[in-house]
């Protein structure tokens, strides 16, 4: 899963905060901050290969934006995504009783470079969820099998849950067995030909196939 610093870190300390009420508040603070920067420190550490595909999908982001254009992709189900961050244009309105906020979101505005970046990861790897949820989806309907799903929470009768099991880890091993990465760097090199991309990260030693034998895979 992509790990945004941010966020991450707020969970970590709300985690360690709860576990550390004999301190003081100023202690606490301290505590809980040097103890989320060593989770996610060690969660790096861990999850090394993840790290850098993340790192390098932002590296992307961030040259397409600085060209002036808003960071696109194609998911595997050939379902265009725009991201729409640009620097949003406020107007304030002053009137006898309120003060009210007027926010202009035209296409015409300038793209936001950091938006672009840091939204990139999350969203690229949330287009990947959808796209396994969907495939699951479709084959189950296949089978005449009823479904539903929340993100990756995915229900069926209780009697079906073993065939959806099955279902659910045979299309994340044909989907993740494409060249996902591949064929993103390779849409982005024709769009945005005057843009020299970074080499794809060395992937990890995974044996994907594992995940059809995996006890614990989805709520």
């Amino acid at each position: 899963r992509t790990i945004m610093q941010k966020y991450a870190q707020l969970i970590q300390l709300d985690v360690i905060d709860a576990k550390t009420k004999e301190l003081n508040e100023k202690e606490l603070m301290k505590a809980s901050q040097f103890a989320a920067a060593l989770t996610l420190h060690v969660l790096s550490e861990l999850f090394q290969s993840a790290r850098k595909i993340m790192t390098w999908l932002g590296e992307c982001a961030s040259l397409i934006s600085q060209a002036e254009q808003p960071v696109s992709w194609i998911t595997p189900l050939d379902l265009p995504v725009v991201q729409p961050y640009r620097k949003d244009s406020a107007h304030v309105v002053r009137t006898l009783t309120q003060k009210i906020n007027l926010f202009d979101n035209s296409t015409e505005l300038p793209i936001s470079t950091q938006k672009q970046k840091t939204a990139f990861p999350p969203n690229f790897i949330h287009s990947l969820d959808s796209t396994h949820m969907l495939l699951t989806a479709i084959e189950m309907d296949r089978r005449g099998l009823t479904f539903t799903a929340v993100h990756d929470s995915y229900w069926t009768h209780a009697n079906d849950v073993p065939i959806m099991n099955t279902t659910l880890r045979s299309c994340f091993f044909e989907l993740y067995s494409q060249p996902i990465l591949e064929d993103l760097l390779d849409s982005f090199q024709i769009r945005y030909q005057h843009i020299d991309f970074p080499p794809i990260p060395e992937r990890g030693k995974l044996n994907l196939a594992e995940v059809k034998q995996a006890p614990y895979f989805f709520s």
